[in-house]
């Protein structure tokens, strides 16, 4: 069964709060609410991520699968303040939090898209979601179960360019290890890049193409 962040319309009461997100080359104060995933502070594998990954390609477009309030996807467009980076979510709710955020802090070059869980734009006005993108850096909301999961995946890194590569970060004891075994049989070569605190990050390409893997 689905979490209660992977709601579109979350009916959790809502209870506005702040999460600060510091890293060594930002800190942001974000705004975040009961019904979204992880309100209360940035999740350790969020931080994971983002203090493993190598830097994004400074241009192109770049995604940010499973947004949430923003936090990767401000990351993004900070550290990549040429490129256009796109968030999506399911949660009416997270994306709300992520555009405020991105306003708050003058990140104009973030944009967030409500997404159905197929990988469909569920409004009307929002950014084009096809790709292809250059970089996608992903906390993939695992607990939602396999076969919603690997739809995900499949539609969104079937969006990679042919030069790109996503970062995905998977606690090691929910299935870090068969997720890479999965992407290994779909013809999404995934290495593990980094490995902390119980979770993996993995870089994943599409099938025959090249690249240096990011340091260990």
């Amino acid at each position: 069964m689905a979490q209660h962040y992977f709601d579109s319309d979350p009916d959790a009461a809502s209870r506005p709060s702040t999460a600060d997100l510091v890293l060594p080359d930002l800190h942001l104060r974000l705004h975040t609410d009961r019904g979204i995933f992880s309100p209360d502070r940035i999740d350790l594998g969020t931080r994971v991520l983002l203090e493993t990954v190598p830097a994004p390609p400074p241009e192109g477009r770049l995604l940010d699968l499973g947004c949430g309030y923003g936090p990767i996807a401000l990351t993004l467009a900070s550290r990549a303040p040429a490129a256009t980076v796109l968030g999506v979510d399911v949660n009416s709710r997270a994306v709300g939090l992520a555009r405020r955020n991105a306003s708050a802090h003058g990140l104009d070059n973030a944009r967030f898209a409500l997404i159905t869980p197929e990988g469909e734009a569920a409004e009307d006005d929002g950014p084009a979601l096809t790709g292809p993108f250059d970089a996608i850096w992903s906390n993939p909301p695992i607990r939602v179960g396999k076969d919603v999961l690997h739809t995900l995946l499949r539609v969104w890194l079937g969006r990679l360019s042919v030069e790109g590569v996503a970062h995905l970060v998977v606690q090691r004891h929910l299935g870090a290890d068969s997720l890479q075994k999965w992407l290994d049989a779909q013809g999404l070569p995934a290495e593990r890049v980094a490995s902390r605190a119980g979770f993996r990050v993995l870089a994943v390409r599409r099938a025959g193409t090249d690249g240096d893997a990011a340091p260990r």
